[in-house]
């Protein structure tokens, strides 16, 4: 089988911020809904493994759907946005879209299921539209409506099916605004009514069963704060023989009638120790003992309050007790969503309301019963927004990505001790804003400019507590880090004040702890300290916590001119000079302005074009600027030869299209250069790929320009609007250059172009790869970038000097090039390209 051309290396993403969106199968998958796709992440391998692409509309709930015998799942259930609901069905390793249920109105919202009559799989889902539907999905994938509960202007917030002890009964518990937990059994395919478990004194939020000796036993948590448990058993004859004995208390119990058996629910207890809104609770799977199925009787609960608490009943005395709770402390975040447990009960993991996962770990080697024994483990982190723009650093070792969720990130890969392959992590969150993200440049190794939703550009620097992180992460030389980043001046790190939004530098003597416990404050100001940042010491990424307040870096510059908000950037590359424009609708705001990286004053305005300016790109060799806009034109700006009056660089139009010779009939999106600052390439929403050129003439020096610049290639027609385009900096072949190409409908395609081929017949193109439906995105790719350099990031040097046999592996791993694209659908994804399979 020929090597694959495209390798998904990285998926950055999170959970989608809705409550029943998580779901951890017996294998050891974690399944979470993220934009309109399903993520399947590896806990061990810290990776995401697979992306599932069907849903047009935000996920809401996914749930494994769970065996009886504890098998490990092969199906998968998920509802969105899109008011549909998808089996996935596990083929030849790779789980696929097997049977669509339609028929709600509205956003899906909670789903459950379990499997029926050997391979029938029944179906629970609440929706929007007030109704909680039952769905039979047979083996000829095909799906049934069997029965629709409407709730009139009520809404169910979550459902939980399960089978009635000694029985095959389904029973489905839905939770929701009413406060109260209904309980329908199914019978001749339809839903009736068993009963009504009044209790809670708000909005029911999550629901779930479990079995245990013959018993079931249902936990509802509710915005009251408290979680219910009940308990559901079969009568027997004795107990409905005896008369009312008046001398011994027992819980209430209320009965109900299924083929002859009599079933009592009665509340079991009720669990008071959290302090906000409980959205989740989850039941520790059963495992096998000696051969035995066993199910553990722990409860996981999650909470607004920003903690996850484990229940258990004591041994002695059975009153259930809070066993262990773990959470955040403090920061400017909200709470938990939902919980899930590992099978194996070694870890748990809870989601945030900003789509982060949370995720702990139990020592082995201890018995658990102290909160101490739970440490935070490392886990997947990304954008819960759409993702706006990218960049490589200039050795290519990390990324820095923006997006639309007012946070910059970046994303490295870690290089482990054991000699495992190295994993991407974010490891550092340098931006945390109040306004939308939008662009971003690098100007320096640890140094970037970015602009959000605002006028002012800021300009950040790394502090010295991210560099040495960084060299304990990536593997990399401390003392060449720090040397080339003029370390005698950095701040240690940064924190952002209480109502700002620059964040501030921390240098060593803001950490120095304040003298006596009992002092007395001389102002108000006092009272309230800027500084949150603690400096960290990471031998691993760090949780999200620590992200939120640990990892910020300095501002050091803020860059005024503009009038509207900011659109996109670009530097050069000797990093001296940084072009940024805003939003327009008219000439006066579409000007480009140009700023000094050594005096960050500005330099330049570039008038050309009447509408937004919507991409930018310097030419490798730093001796152009290209720009394109929505006015469906570009415009190529040419650096003047420095002279005494002016030594900073001053550029002056070159070349631009017009009205007359435009060749785009809709907005332009993107531009790049090839390595050789040769030719440039416009992909726009018209659906046309063209590569204009020449940039300069062959074996003449810079002084010598040709005389016009025109299409070099035929117009490539992709089938979709092309938002976004990137030439490969390293050569196909001797003659031909390798382009990325991003469509709106998420996918990439790679192309190899040939200048010295016709291209009349649009021969000049050959079509060498694309990524597939698992690997696209979901949503519009916005940016691509290459890495500028060949091999996999965080695969080289792995020998130690003096280790001579890696001259083959060099060879291998320069065969490699890698691409990173961001996207609408909140995900950053790192591919690796084979260039001899191509």
């Amino acid at each position: 089988m020929a090597a694959p051309i495209i390798e998904t290396c990285h998926v950055a993403c999170c959970a989608n911020r809705t409550p029943n969106v998580v779901s951890w199968s017996r294998e050891g998958t974690i399944a979470f809904g993220t934009c309109n796709s399903v993520a399947l992440y590896d806990p061990q391998e810290r990776r995401v493994v697979a992306v599932l692409n069907g849903h047009t509309g935000r996920v809401n709930a996914v749930q494994w759907v769970h065996r009886e015998d504890c098998a490990p799942e092969s199906h998968l259930v998920s509802g969105g946005s899109d008011n549909r609901l998808i089996l996935w069905e596990a083929q030849n390793d790779k789980l696929r879209q097997s049977v669509e249920c339609k028929g709600h109105t509205g956003p899906v919202c909670a789903v459950d299921a379990l499997h029926v009559n050997g391979s029938n799989i029944l179906v629970a889902s609440s929706a929007a539209d007030s109704t909680v539907r039952l769905w039979l999905c047979n083996e000829n994938k095909q799906a049934e409506c069997l029965h629709t509960v409407p709730f009139g202007s009520g809404f169910m917030m979550d459902v939980s099916l399960t089978l009635l002890p000694g029985s095959k009964v389904p029973i489905l518990a839905c939770g929701g605004d009413d406060s109260r937990v209904h309980l329908y059994v199914q019978s001749n395919g339809q839903l009736q009514k068993a009963m009504s478990l009044q209790g809670h004194e708000d909005w029911v939020r999550g629901v779930a069963w479990t079995s245990i000796s013959g018993d079931l036993l249902l936990a509802s948590c509710s915005q009251d704060c408290l979680i219910r448990v009940w308990r559901l058993r079969a009568k027997c004859e004795t107990d409905t023989g005896e008369k009312d004995n008046h001398t011994t208390i027992k819980m209430k119990e209320d009965v109900f009638e299924v083929r002859d058996t009599v079933f009592a629910v009665s509340l079991e207890t009720v669990l008071a120790g959290h302090e906000n809104w409980v959205y989740g609770v989850h039941w520790q799977p059963a495992l096998y003992k000696c051969g035995e199925l066993q199910q553990p009787l722990s409860l996981l609960s999650a909470s607004m309050d920003k903690t996850m608490i484990l229940w258990a009943p004591e041994e002695v005395s059975g009153v259930w007790v809070e066993q262990v709770r773990v959470g955040e402390v403090g920061g400017n975040t909200l709470g938990f969503y939902g919980c899930q447990m590992s099978p194996d009960g070694s870890m748990i993991l809870a989601h945030a309301f900003h789509g982060a996962l949370h995720l702990w770990c139990k020592d082995q080697d201890k018995e658990c019963s102290v909160q101490g024994e739970w440490r935070p483990g490392v886990v997947i982190s990304g954008h819960f927004n759409a993702v706006q723009d990218l960049t490589w650093d200039p050795e290519g070792e990390f990324i820095l990505s923006v997006g639309s969720d007012q946070t910059t990130r970046l994303f490295t890969p870690w290089r482990k001790q054991d000699g495992k392959l190295p994993t991407w992590h974010e490891i550092s969150r340098p931006q945390i804003h109040g306004y939308d993200m939008q662009c971003l440049a690098m100007v320096g190794r640890f140094q970037f400019v970015s602009g959000a939703d605002e006028k002012v550009l800021r300009v950040f620097q790394a502090p010295r507590n991210f560099v040495e992180n960084f060299a304990n992460i990536s593997g990399s030389s401390r003392e060449k880090l720090l040397t080339s980043s003029d370390s005698a001046n950095l701040p240690e790190g940064a924190s952002t004040p209480a109502l700002g939004l620059s964040n501030k530098a921390v240098f060593q003597g803001d950490l120095a702890p304040k003298t006596t416990d009992d002092q007395q404050f001389n102002s108000i100001s006092d009272q309230y300290q800027d500084s949150y940042f603690h400096p960290l010491n990471m031998t691993e990424p760090p949780p999200e916590d620590h992200l939120l307040q640990n990892t910020l870096w300095p501002e050091v510059q803020k860059l005024y001119g503009h009038g509207f908000e900011m659109f996109c950037l670009a530097s050069d590359s000797t990093r001296t000079v940084v072009a940024s424009a805003c939003k327009a609708s008219k000439a006066e705001h579409a000007a480009v302005l140009l700023w000094s990286t050594s005096s960050w004053c500005q330099l330049q305005t570039l008038q050309c074009h009447t509408l937004t300016v919507t991409q930018m790109a310097f030419s490798p060799d730093a001796q152009f600027l290209l720009a394109v806009s929505r006015d469906r034109t570009w415009s190529l700006w040419r650096r003047n030869l420095p002279t005494a009056e002016s030594p900073e660089p001053q550029f002056s139009l070159h070349a631009h299209t017009g009205k007359d010779n435009a060749i785009h009939s809709r907005i332009i999106w993107s531009c790049d250069w090839s390595p050789d600052s040769k030719y440039f390439v416009t992909s726009s929403r018209d659906k046309k790929v063209i590569v204009w050129g020449p940039c300069r003439l062959e074996n003449t020096g810079n002084s010598v320009l040709p005389p016009e610049i025109k299409p070099c290639s035929s117009v490539l027609d992709v089938g979709d609007a092309a938002t976004a385009v990137a030439f490969c900096p390293l050569l196909c072949s001797a003659k031909s250059y390798l382009l990325a190409v991003g469509l709106e409908c998420g996918r990439i395609l790679l192309y190899q172009w040939s200048p010295d081929q016709e291209f009349m017949g649009g021969q000049d193109w050959i079509r060498c790869a694309e990524t597939d439906t698992l690997q696209s995105h979901a949503l519009a790719v916005k940016r691509l970038r290459w890495r500028p350099k060949a091999g996999q990031a965080g695969c080289e040097n792995n020998k130690k000097d003096g280790q001579t046999d890696g001259e083959s592996e060099t060879e291998e791993e320069s065969s490699w090039v890698q691409l990173a694209s961001a996207s609408t659908d909140h995900t950053v994804k790192i591919f690796s390209i084979n260039k001899l399979a191509l």
